[in-house]
């Protein structure tokens, strides 16, 4: 349970880095907001990596490289699922910013934390 705790917390310092981007991308320089949800999920996802590796999962005395690989795997799945959820929830004429929070709390808690924990971060 302590291992899921700081997942969360993780993933809250990735997606605060994710939300400030996708924010910023689509105020401030008028990014188109699936694009700006995507280079949120490239800097979070970079942040979050981090953060598991040598912190939630405590996982460092495997090679990065080979759990990068994994994550980077695992990544691409979250980035479909989260550009999806942007696309469709917009579409249906929801804020990005709301849009963006409920698709990337589904998205860890049903997709992200099981994998990271069971494949990229698994310590036998």
């Amino acid at each position: 349970m302590f291992t899921f705790l700081k997942a969360n917390i993780a993933s809250l310092v990735a997606s605060a880095c994710d939300y400030l981007v996708t924010i910023i991308a689509v105020q401030f320089f008028s990014v188109n907001v699936v694009i700006a949800g995507i280079t949120g999920t490239v800097c979070g996802g970079i942040i979050h990596f981090i953060i598991g590796r040598h912190w939630v999962f405590v996982a460092n005395k495997t090679k990065a490289f080979g759990q990068a690989k994994k994550y980077f795997l695992v990544w691409l799945g979250n980035l479909v699922l989260n550009a999806t959820g942007m696309y469709v929830f917009t579409k249906l004429g929801v804020n990005y910013i709301v849009t963006k929070v409920v698709t990337s709390i589904l998205v860890a808690v049903a997709y992200n934390y099981p994998f990271q924990k069971g494949y990229v971060f698994k310590t036998d």
